[in-house]
């Protein structure tokens, strides 16, 4: 059977839109683009009657949502090419290239890390994070390029993301952002939480966040922008390009948390080294990953 979610409107909401003003309750994580496709359909009723998607609220209303039942989703491997920087009975380290999507994702069905994984591993990868995420340890985002882990057995993946739970695992990345720094050191603690309006983005706010920790080092500085080395203590979703943008400092490219920049299509961004204790052996180790052409060009292009 279809959940069913519903809310009163209070008083106080009077005149708002109907899809901003769900978008910004705190225990609904969906876009407003999405809340008003469900809208059109006919799925979120107000009084038990459909509304346009620009509805505004008079107050006293009550809004119901009967949420969709989610489509069956089947992965089919797919022969994309790897660069795979270590690999052993127990995980694989991979050096995911800009613009590829870590897991399948509304939009994104095909062409992931995933699909991929799926083709070289076949079922030899961890199953905990379901049927979209095997293997998948940790994340790193579409237009971010560099390292990443994953588990090929559940006891290893396991084993790896208590690592990450208590921040033993180690993540170096590169950025260029914008601006220079008054500092050449610096950390930078301020909660990351979800955006109270536009919810595919995270902010650092004080309501519902999670505390998250970057520590930075000034590289080399530019009249206009500076290179940067990041190392993350947490990993909050989106953490280096959010915390940046709240220092003022965006990632070059960032069309998020920033602006564009010519030539580069998202973020400026590199998982340039990881480092974790192996789940079997007890050894640590540690992989570093050159920086890609993308980034070499956007340095040589600074003064």
């Amino acid at each position: 059977m279809p959940e069913t979610k519903q809310w009163l409107i209070p008083p106080d909401a009077t005149g708002a839109r109907l899809d901003k003003w769900l978008a910004s309750q705190e225990t609904l994580d969906i876009t407003r683009s999405m809340l008003q496709q469900q809208i059109e359909n006919g799925n979120l009723t107000v009084n038990q009657k459909q509304v346009s998607k620009n509805y505004r609220l008079k107050g006293g209303e009550m809004v119901q949502w009967v949420v969709p039942e989610p489509e069956p989703l089947e992965l089919i491997p797919e022969n994309i090419p790897l660069d795979i920087v270590y690999e052993d009975d127990d995980l694989l380290v991979v050096n995911k290239p800009k613009g590829m999507v870590v897991h399948p994702a509304p939009g994104h069905s095909t062409g992931t890390l995933v699909h991929a994984l799926l083709y070289h591993c076949g079922n030899r990868l961890s199953g905990i994070n379901g049927v979209i995420r095997p293997g998948i340890v940790h994340r790193i985002d579409r237009f971010t390029s560099g390292l990443l882990m994953v588990a090929k057995n559940d006891t290893a993946h396991q084993a790896l993301s208590a690592q990450i739970q208590v921040h033993s695992f180690t993540r170096e990345y590169q950025a260029v952002a914008m601006g220079r720094f008054r500092e050449p050191d610096g950390t930078i603690s301020a909660p990351i939480g979800r955006h109270p309006v536009d919810r595919k983005k995270m902010c650092v706010t004080e309501k519902n966040a999670k505390p998250a920790v970057t520590h930075y080092h000034v590289l080399t500085e530019y009249q206009k922008a500076t290179h940067l080395r990041l190392r993350l203590e947490t990993g909050r979703t989106h953490q280096i390009r959010v915390h940046l943008a709240y220092l003022g400092h965006p990632v070059l490219g960032d069309d998020v948390y920033g602006k564009p920049y010519p030539g580069i299509e998202g973020q400026c961004l590199h998982a340039a080294k990881i480092g974790f204790v192996h789940p079997t052996t007890g050894q640590y180790m540690e992989f570093e990953s050159p920086l890609p052409e993308y980034f070499q060009k956007v340095l040589r292009g600074l003064k």
